[in-house]
């Protein structure tokens, strides 16, 4: 039977899947970041296969079916703002299996175009996540395939998990880990493994894609109106139970909110500090860590690792910032 996603998750799940998922996605990157008060390390998880740490869940969870002889001849399927239908479709393609990817109307072209790269059979539905989810829905159960999901499932977020397995054994003196927050499958993952090693996350909403700060001020998952630059892989309109649970573990986690200047911001300072090119999703993490009033304040010396978890963007609205020739 699949696991079950209404209980919290345990650091053992997320050691089985490092272990299903060890040489078949790529080690993560950490790099220097730039701070004066605190350590500043960016883990540059957007160089995975597909452009997000997507990958990381998909492959674990495809895997896990396959391992029980559970993958059906019609495939896979899954909803998705873009991210997690990239991965699936790659992870699918290699274990040679079919994918049906159901993405909203409103998803960037450049992730469209991608999914199709990867084989994969592209739906588009409506103009929000819940309307793709709802067709995806539908033909899981008209044509059998088997049913993903973009982040709620404890395979995609134990899978997701091992990013932290991976930042940890490079970087055991880490104090934090900062991560950006959608539906809750990353952060979930992740602060499940960094309470087991002593280490504070912070996950980082954009003030109008709060699902999981709601989710915690009342007590449940509820839903929430959508609207950020970062929507498009943060604008999950409800946090998943794994998530809550996560969040609520006292003194190992918290949440913070930023807004959207802010979340463009970062991506801009990442491209001219850096060069590196991430989507907004990417930039909420370390937006939470910029500005004259940072949403998330490190303590002097605090040792910082900010997740970048992906890059299906198009970089061209970045070159205003390049320097004059």
């Amino acid at each position: 039977m699949t696991p079950t996603a209404h209980r919290a998750m345990t650091h053992a799940e997320v050691e089985e899947a490092a272990a299903r998922v060890a040489g078949r996605v790529r080690p993560v990157v950490l790099a220097p970041g730039e701070a004066d008060s605190f350590e500043s390390i960016l883990a540059l998880e957007f160089l995975q296969h597909t452009g997000s740490f997507k990958a990381r869940g998909a492959l674990n969870f495809l895997l896990w079916h396959r391992d029980r002889e559970l993958l059906p001849e019609a495939g896979v399927t899954i909803a998705s703002g873009g991210n997690a239908g990239l991965a699936c479709a790659w992870a699918a393609r290699s274990l040679g299996i079919a994918a049906t990817v159901f993405l909203p109307a409103t998803a960037p072209p450049v992730k469209v175009a991608r999914l199709r790269d990867y084989g994969a059979r592209v739906r588009l539905v409506g103009t929000h996540y819940a309307d793709a989810a709802a067709a995806c829905a539908e033909f899981a159960g008209e044509s059998g395939a088997l049913a993903s999901h973009a982040y709620d499932h404890p395979l995609i977020a134990a899978g997701a998990g091992t990013l932290l397995t991976e930042i940890h054994r490079l970087r055991p003196d880490l104090d934090t880990v900062v991560v950006a927050v959608g539906g809750g499958g990353l952060f979930a993952g992740i602060a499940t493994t960094a309470a087991q090693h002593g280490i504070r996350t912070v996950g980082v909403e954009p003030a109008h894609c709060r699902a999981l700060d709601a989710a915690l001020a009342a007590g449940h998952p509820v839903d929430v109106e959508v609207d950020s630059v970062a929507a498009d892989s943060l604008g999950a309109h409800r946090a998943t139970d794994l998530a809550v649970a996560a969040a609520a573990r006292k003194g190992s986690a918290r949440t913070v909110l930023v807004e959207d200047a802010a979340i463009v911001a970062a991506r801009r300072a990442l491209w001219a500090r850096h060069r590196l090119a991430v989507e907004f999703g990417a930039a909420t993490a370390l937006a939470a860590l910029d500005g004259d009033e940072p949403a998330y304040r490190p303590e002097p010396g605090e040792r910082v690792c900010v997740v970048l978890c992906g890059a299906n963007t198009d970089p061209a609205d970045l070159a205003g910032d390049l320097p004059a020739p």
